[in-house]
Parts: structure tokens; sequence; C-alpha cells
């Protein structure tokens, strides 16, 4: 079987909409200059479409037009470091995923613990922000509700009550396991976090083990959320004004 079409059956292979670079078409080094002129004929004849140097993905088509990949998808190479998870999509890019504002950013905000991430990928754009844990895929989904309890009162266009009741929703999916990482990394992030965090858990699941979360809040400090009694009800009881 020739390079050429070695390439292609393994692109044909590959999920639509994933993106992939030489490494995942697990090319030698001699097979380089063979399998870069099949990728830049397929990319001619629109199998294939370029993200950027070294990292393509097959377009998915449909009445609307091209669908272009996840931002996830697009920024994968530097979300993961020797395919370990580093950092996370988080900001205005993660409440418009999650469903809690219609805006899309400009800039898309990339956290890492360790790491200060740039990205720019044709008019997508990554700048960093520091994350409060260090991430992996075993916790980033966690980080990603704790930093919107941590934004709530500057996510645009947010429905406060739908919001809450979004953010419920999804921790009540969970797992025990995931809940008690959810409540041990709020302590890392800051009081109004947990203030919000622990008023939720207590509302909508009646969970006991809120009460390190009560324990680390100053009680003379109060939390502005603008959140009235009619959308938390215990809103008070964690100085949520």
């Amino acid at each position: 079987m020739t390079i050429s079409k070695k390439i292609e059956d393994k692109v044909k292979k590959l999920p639509i909409g994933t993106t992939f670079t030489y490494q995942t078409l697990s090319v030698k080094s001699d097979e380089y200059a063979a399998t870069a002129k099949t990728l830049e004929r397929l990319i001619k004849k629109g199998v294939l479409k370029r993200v950027s140097t070294g990292v393509f993905y097959k377009p998915k088509q449909t009445v609307f037009g091209e669908l272009k990949p996840r931002e996830e998808e697009l920024l994968k190479n530097y979300l993961f470091e020797n395919d370990k998870r580093i950092a996370y999509i988080t900001g205005v890019s993660l409440y418009n995923r999650l469903g809690l504002t219609t805006q899309i950013p400009k800039v898309i905000k990339i956290a890492s613990r360790d790491k200060r991430i740039f990205a720019s990928i044709g008019s997508l754009k990554g700048k960093p922000v520091k994350s409060y844990i260090d991430v992996s895929d075993k916790n980033y989904y966690v980080l990603e509700i704790l930093d919107a309890l941590k934004d709530f009162k500057q996510i645009p266009d947010m429905d406060k009550r739908s919001g809450l009741l979004l953010l419920a929703n999804e921790i009540k999916k969970w797992d025990e396991k995931d809940k008690k990482l959810l409540l041990k990394y709020a302590l890392k992030y800051p009081p109004r976090t947990r203030a919000i965090l622990g008023a939720i858990v207590e509302v909508f699941m009646n969970n006991e083990e809120i009460k390190p979360l009560k324990e680390s809040l100053n009680p003379l400090s109060q939390y502005e959320y603008k959140i009235t009694e009619d959308i938390l009800p215990n809103a008070k009881n964690w100085n949520i004004v």
C-alpha cells in the first residue's frame, strides 16, 4: 500500500469535525513529505480544512453550510500537553455554551494553573487566566461550574432565576464524588463563590456537607449578587444581597 493510500484510509476513519495532526496519523519521519502532499490534495478537494500549521479537520456540511469544529476542538492543542489536559475554556464563551448567555466574546479565556496560554487560530483568539485548581480531565467540568458561580453577577444578559436553576440542575446530575469535589474546590475560590454555592446546595440539594463552606465565610461580610429571596429563599442566611 502506498503512503498516500494509507493516509487517505486513516483520514476516512477520523470523526467529522475532530481536529488532528501528523502525530494523530502516526506518520513516520520519512513519510512526512508524502503525507503533506496527500493532505494538500485532500484540502484542494474540500475533504479537509486546515485550522493552522499542521492542524486539520474534516468539515461537516449541513443545509446551512459548513459547520466548523467547536472551540474546544479547535483549541485542543492548547488545552492538552502530552495528551493530558492542562487547561479549559472559561469566561463568556463557557457561559454561552452552558446556556447562561447568548453573547459571544471576541477573545476566549483559557484557564490554566501554571501556564499562560495565548492562542491564535485564524480569527479565534485566546488569552490566559489563572485557574484556582490544577486542571485535569477529571475536574475541569467542576471548575467550569465554580467559574460560572464566581462570575454570576457579571454574566451578560442572564436571567438570574433561570441561571440558578440551570446550574443547580447540572450539579444534580453529578455523582457524589463530583459533588464532593465541587464543595472541596469551592474553598479555594473567593468567598462570594462559596456563599452562593452553599445557598444553592442547601436549597436545591439539602446537602449536609455545606458546613465547611459556611464556616469559611466571615459572618460580617456581605456578597452582592442582587439576588432576591423569591429567587433564592435562603439568600440572607448566606449574606447574599
